[in-house]
């Protein structure tokens, strides 16, 4: 799904009105519809709501959305900010009609907030995502006067304050529980930095012109199941394994081997054919015990790798899992770099070694994919002032170097050399364990040997990784995950969502 930046997003507004026969007072009914049936679907009840209106037509939703629970026996009422400006006229136009359900307290000073209780769920409808500076004065008391209570606040599109596409100014933003936003998500959403704003979020569907919103341009894109459906291919009945791929995993010391063992099993499921995996002489054992179907090329040290042979054969190379730092291995990472091919699948003690030599980025492959958690983001490609910032250094580093740049946590973003940016939305906090980022290092190995297509296998395998840690956490609780149980619920997903690559 397209992430739109607000001035696109009123363009969307303007055609719809314009093209379809709807007027912006009906479009404004159908989007108030649309988040009173999310909102039915929240674990808030029957409890007593407070709208908390602006004098914009985010103020008219929520003027709408009162009316409609109201409609629907929800114990509701109304406050109306008062900012000397006037309401807009579908705002106005629905105050008119909300007269007839329930009673408005018109809030002219901070003075009058001593004297008022919030009810227990609050419906933030004081600002959309059109707002243009940091609010200030009465609006700001208002706010904080929300933020200070013990409410459930729901947000009506964006949490009014928060702006949907660059930095926040200073001003006061309501922290919202969860926001119900409109037609698309907003960039905001997925910067950790605005969690404590956004909350948890949904995105409804509220009657856009989807001819239009599908022609606008957009280097931002959530990563959904449609969007990883697109990638499908037809399944060829005669193929063998040499078809998908022969990928080696470079990976594991001296008890690290099991990072070795969880990015093999992880990419065995993924879909490649063939899988030699290169490991020190300690590890040999347990790989041809846990992972069978998969070939061992043990190194001549015992503990730690020192040299890789043969790396140009390989189509796909997987490395950084369980490595260590060691001088030995610094060397075979380079050597890997500079001697490879074809695109590289770079992780964890590779990244850092990488990190440190003068030639580890000017020697990759084109379209090589790299996978840093945030410290090895930081360490590669340099400090960060905000979140916003990040994705511009993130973006910055994918053009200048050609590689696809994977940033983990949560909503991971892929970034990519032709400047698009994709947010995973699949994921949850149990996947934060060890060994899961050795997991999706073996996820993407496996589709790049399968596919040979670099963005399809970061972002689909991004997407995978997620899925998979979800449907875990479904059956095992996302409290007691380990990485393992990630592997074990690959194949299911790959099955519910009738993936074909």
């Amino acid at each position: 799904m397209k992430i739109l930046t607000t001035d696109q997003i009123r363009l969307a507004d303007n055609y719809t009105i314009e093209n379809q026969p709807i007027e912006s007072i009906e479009l404004m009914e159908q989007a108030s519809m649309s988040f009173v049936e999310a909102y039915l679907d929240l674990p808030v009840g029957q409890s007593p709501v407070t709208v908390v209106c602006g004098p914009g037509n985010n103020g008219g939703d929520g003027l709408a959305i009162a009316r409609l629970l109201s409609q629907r026996n929800f114990e509701v009422e109304v406050w109306l900010i008062q900012t000397g400006s006037g309401l807009s006229v579908d705002c106005k136009l629905n105050l008119k009609r909300w007269r007839d359900f329930g009673t408005t307290i018109e809030i002219n000073s901070a003075e009058q907030l001593k004297e008022l209780t919030l009810k227990p769920v609050v419906i933030d409808a004081i600002f959309g995502s059109g707002i243009s500076r940091g609010i200030s004065g009465l609006l700001a008391e208002v706010i904080q006067f929300i933020n200070e209570s013990a409410s459930q606040v729901i947000s009506v599109d964006m949490p009014s304050g928060l702006f949907a596409d660059q930095p926040n100014p200073k001003g006061e933003i309501v922290r919202a529980d969860h926001t119900i936003s409109f037609q698309v998500p907003k960039l905001a959403f997925f910067l950790p930095q605005n969690y404590k704003y956004a909350g948890d979020w949904q995105v409804v569907d509220i009657g856009l012109d989807r001819r239009f919103i599908d022609s606008l341009q957009s280097n931002w894109e959530s990563v959904d199941q449609l969007l990883v459906s697109a990638f499908k291919r037809k399944q060829n009945r005669f193929a063998h394994k040499g078809v998908f791929g022969h990928a080696l995993l470079v990976a594991g010391s001296k008890g690290k081997v099991g990072a070795a063992i969880l990015a093999a099993r992880a990419a065995l499921r993924s879909g490649l054919g063939l899988l030699t995996v290169h490991i020190p002489d300690c590890g040999y054992v347990a790989m041809q015990t846990s992972v069978p179907e998969a070939m061992c090329q043990v190194d001549a040290d015992q503990e730690v790798i020192t040299e890789v042979k043969e790396v140009a054969k390989y189509q796909v190379i997987g490395i950084g899992p369980g490595l260590g730092q060691q001088a030995e291995t610094v060397k075979s990472v380079m050597q890997v770099i500079q001697e490879a091919r074809y695109p590289l699948v770079v992780d964890a003690d590779a990244l850092n070694i990488m990190s440190r030599q003068a030639a580890g980025m000017t020697s990759l492959p084109v379209d090589s994919i790299l996978t840093p958690h945030p410290g090895e983001f930081t360490r590669l490609a340099g400090e960060v002032k905000d979140d916003y910032h990040r994705l511009q250094i993130q973006l910055e580093f994918a053009r200048k170097f050609r590689v696809i740049l994977i940033y983990k946590g949560a909503y991971t973003t892929v970034a990519t050399p032709d400047g698009r940016l994709f947010f995973n939305t699949t994921g949850n906090p149990g996947m934060a364990t060890a060994g899961s980022g050795d997991v999706l290092t073996g996820i993407i190995t496996g589709l790049l040997a399968r596919t040979r297509d670099p963005v399809l296998a970061a972002v689909v395998g991004v997407f995978l990784h997620g899925a998979a840690g979800d449907l875990a956490a479904e059956d095992r609780s996302a409290f007691s995950m380990t990485a393992g149980d990630i592997i074990d619920h690959i194949g299911a997903v790959i099955k519910k969502m009738n993936l074909q690559l």
